[in-house]
């Protein structure tokens, strides 16, 4: 869509540049041929390529003449192209907005557990890339139109739309996501986003953005699972860097999964798994798969056991976090799954 606008725009500057040319260079031929002033030859020009029909300020000669057929000629061809690519451009782009949104609308309605992003600001965009990144299907909701210029470029689902409302939130697919994160600039917006989302999905965990620490409390009643205050995460993690630098670094490419073998996955004990009312020593995790199991959660608990030993028996719906590369941990989720 982009590229067929940028052709027709870059057409229509040839044929304006063309006429302007056209009106510069064609008086002084009128000068030069029929020795008029500039300002009959302008004239000339004018009545010529505009081809309203008055009469020429003199009887012109016959090179004249064949001078006024070629300017004519020259003048209605630019004339015609450019009212042409004007009507073509302006149809075009129309057509293919409303298509490509028809189009996207369809893609939308057809997600099934998928992710809403609210808000394409500097959080929200982090938020989108890691997303995109791990392959997880989202849609980005934001009101901006440079902010929605910027998710298309990237090729991200988007609606422009106000996440507060409930209809743009069942447009994303609200009843159908999986998860939702609230990234916009106000508290009380990413509030009342949370509670419209929580009124629509009870199942849907919404993790919400707030600057103030006086918000936490009220974002969580009003149905938020996990409240981020990005700038108490961002003092938090300067500070560990400076103390420990190592350490920071290796979580850092562990936890992301950059440029290293190693990374960490969490996993949800499934009902009749092979993990299912086993002990880790039983299942002798690690000869297995090659992955370490190095915290448990518990389903009826909400801290998670940090140290989990070799008679830390597995059950449906604990959540594990392991430890491994790619292979051994595939392996782990085999395991846990069947």
């Amino acid at each position: 869509m982009r590229a067929v606008t940028s052709i027709h725009q870059r057409r229509i500057v040839i044929s304006l540049a063309l006429i302007v040319l056209l009106l510069a260079l064609a008086p002084v031929g009128y000068m030069l041929i029929e020795e008029m002033s500039y300002t009959e030859s302008l004239y000339m020009t004018v009545i010529t390529v505009s081809t309203v029909g008055f009469k020429e300020v003199r009887p012109l000669s016959t090179a004249g003449m064949y001078f006024t057929i070629l300017v004519i000629i020259i003048g209605v061809f630019n004339l015609f192209y450019i009212i042409s690519s004007l009507i073509t451009y302006t149809f075009k782009e129309a057509f293919w907005e409303t298509l490509g949104r028809r189009r996207m609308d369809l893609r939308i309605r057809k997600l099934q557990g998928h992710h809403i992003v609210c808000g394409f600001g500097r959080v929200g965009e982090v938020v989108c890339e890691t997303l995109a990144e791990h392959a997880t299907d989202f849609v980005v909701i934001e009101k901006d139109p440079e902010r929605l210029s910027e998710a298309e470029e990237r090729g991200y689902l988007f609606l422009e739309g106000d996440a507060t409302e409930t209809e743009t939130l069942l447009r994303a697919g609200v009843l159908r996501a999986k998860g939702l994160v609230c990234a916009l600039e106000g508290d009380a917006d990413n509030l009342f986003t949370t509670l419209s989302a929580r009124s629509l999905n009870k199942d849907i965990v919404i993790v919400t953005r707030c600057v103030s620490s006086d918000s936490v409390e009220k974002l969580q009643y009003a149905g938020a699972d996990r409240v981020i205050s990005p700038y108490a995460i961002s003092g938090r993690r300067m500070a560990s860097y400076l103390l420990r630098p190592g350490v920071f670094d290796y979580l850092d490419l562990v936890s992301h999964g950059v440029s290293l073998d190693y990374r960490l996955e969490e996993l949800q004990v499934q009902p009749g798994s092979a993990l299912d009312g086993k002990t880790i020593g039983e299942l002798d995790i690690k000869a297995r798969t090659g992955a370490m199991i190095i915290a448990v959660r518990k389903e009826s608990e909400e801290v998670f056991n940090t140290n989990p030993d070799k008679n830390t028996r597995l059950n449906t719906g604990d959540l594990l976090i392991a430890l491994g590369t790619e292979k051994d941990l595939a392996g782990l989720e085999e395991l846990a799954i069947l």
